[in-house]
């Protein structure tokens, strides 16, 4: 299968903490050597030795004391299978930050995240001052909005079980399950003396990553939070309504909002990408197999036409989001605004495993058109601006990137935010949120200056 395939494995997003999730979702197979003809021969090692497909029998027997000495002394009796798996884990996990061992639970949250849908309540939930989990907003038409959960909503029981000392995505997780089945929440309103019980009934709830407004008449917001399977069409829709709002007429600028965006499916990217291209290669991948080699471009189709266009990035601009900056950086559609982003430059592929479980393993490089490789490098904004709040001095950030995970693959160059009428205007953007407010004001700088003399003056040539 191609890499662009979507994910829909028979068995059923391991939750991303700070990492995005993978670019690639191609089902390839695996398994074990078929016959004792696959099986090295002591006659063999010498020629094998060189070519690297030995067994190291040290570390093997090494290995087999360990399971042993676990199997008799741990202090409490431990499975075989338990073992096992926790040993396969631990090979993935070796590898780099982005390889990992599946269970059929963790297929279950990878296909949520990829494909948009899971079963649940339908709230956006968030942590309180105090630590608690707190409703941010419920999503329309769902059991929690029928229910009338409402924006500081407190939660603190789901079913039988206290939240205190949960974390976040331990109580998100309790909260999901099948269609159908039933949940119930202990609920304290704000202003209310005593709590409330809630009983619901989950439902398939959808998730979008697409949100869009205008920010001034004829300067337009776009905002892709991650890349899901229906990412490309619900952006293809946002556009069309931007220009609804916009009484019709074409829009005079677009802000692209990928700041804090994790990444997702390498095919929604290329979507993505190709909104706004018209030509020319958007990305590229290199592996050590021949399938992992591929190579996507723009079509000529390009709903955006040539709306000038900022793209807002930032250090939790990760992977696909990455692919996105960079093509359009490197094709100079548009203009990179924020800070440094996160530096995933990696593909992974999902690959099922014959007990029903399986591995996310990373099997290529990604590179932008110009052949940048991002790993641990990120991409670098044409235009660098911070937020305009109190924040570390940039140069001495201590927020974590790729470059700082334990066990990242090293760079391969260097080793050779629903549709919405008006919003306020301009200053009132710029209080709220500076780096938006800044790239409002750079399209307006551009269409006083005119588009080419704009990208002159804020992208530097590669003599600079």
């Amino acid at each position: 299968m191609s890499a662009m395939s979507p994910f829909r494995p028979a068995p059923r997003r391991l939750r991303q903490l700070a990492v995005s999730v993978p670019l690639s979702l191609a089902l390839l197979g695996g398994g074990l050597p078929a016959s004792a003809e696959d099986v090295t021969s002591p006659a063999d090692s010498a020629q094998d030795a060189r070519q690297g497909t030995d067994l190291p029998l040290d570390e093997l027997r090494t290995f087999a004391e360990v399971f042993e000495r676990i199997k008799r002394t741990y202090v409490d009796q431990v499975d075989d299978r338990t073992l096992l798996k926790n040993a396969m884990r631990g090979m993935l996990e070796g590898l780099d930050p982005h390889s990992a061992y599946l269970d059929q639970e963790d297929w279950q949250d990878l296909r949520e995240n990829t494909d948009g849908e899971f079963g649940g309540i339908g709230i956006e939930v968030g942590t309180g001052d105090d630590g608690q989990l707190t409703v941010i907003a419920p999503i329309d038409d769902t059991p929690a909005a029928r229910a009338g959960l409402q924006p500081r909503d407190v939660i603190l029981k789901i079913d039988n079980t206290p939240l205190d000392g949960l974390s976040m995505s331990e109580s998100v997780k309790l909260m999901r399950g099948e269609a159908g089945s039933r949940i119930r929440l202990l609920i304290l309103s704000e202003g209310a003396d005593m709590p409330r019980e809630v009983v619901l009934e989950r439902a398939i709830i959808k998730s979008s990553s697409v949100s869009q407004r205008l920010l001034d008449p004829g300067y337009g917001y776009l905002r892709i939070s991650q890349f899901q399977s229906a990412t490309g069409d619900e952006a293809h829709t946002a556009l069309a309504r931007l220009r609804e709002d916009n009484e019709g007429e074409p829009l005079k600028g677009l802000v692209l909002d990928l700041r804090n965006n994790p990444g997702g499916l390498l095919s929604a990217a290329v979507e993505i990408s190709d909104l706004f291209l018209s030509s020319g290669r958007i990305v590229y991948t290199e592996g050590r197999l021949p399938d992992s080699e591929l190579s996507f471009s723009a079509k000529p189709d390009t709903p955006a036409g040539d709306t000038p266009l900022v793209v807002l990035i930032n250090g939790g601009t990760a992977s696909a989001a990455e692919i996105v900056s960079g093509a359009l950086q490197d094709q100079h559609r548009a203009i990179i605004m924020g800070t440094d982003s996160f530096g995933k430059g990696s593909v992974q592929t999902v690959m099922p495993l014959g007990n029903g479980d399986g591995l996310k393993l990373t099997t290529a490089l990604y590179f932008t058109p110009s052949g940048r490789s991002i790993q641990a490098e990120g991409i670098r904004p044409d235009v660098e601006v911070v937020r305009g709040r109190l924040e570390r001095d940039t140069r001495r950030d201590f927020s974590v990137r790729e470059a700082d995970l334990d066990g990242r693959l090293d760079n391969a160059n260097a080793a050779s935010e629903s549709a919405s009428s008006k919003a306020p205007d301009s200053p009132v953007v710029a209080e709220s949120d500076y780096q938006l407010g800044e790239a409002l004001n750079l399209l307006k700088g551009m269409n006083v200056l005119g588009r080419s003399a704009a990208l002159k003056a804020t992208v530097p040539t590669s003599d600079e």
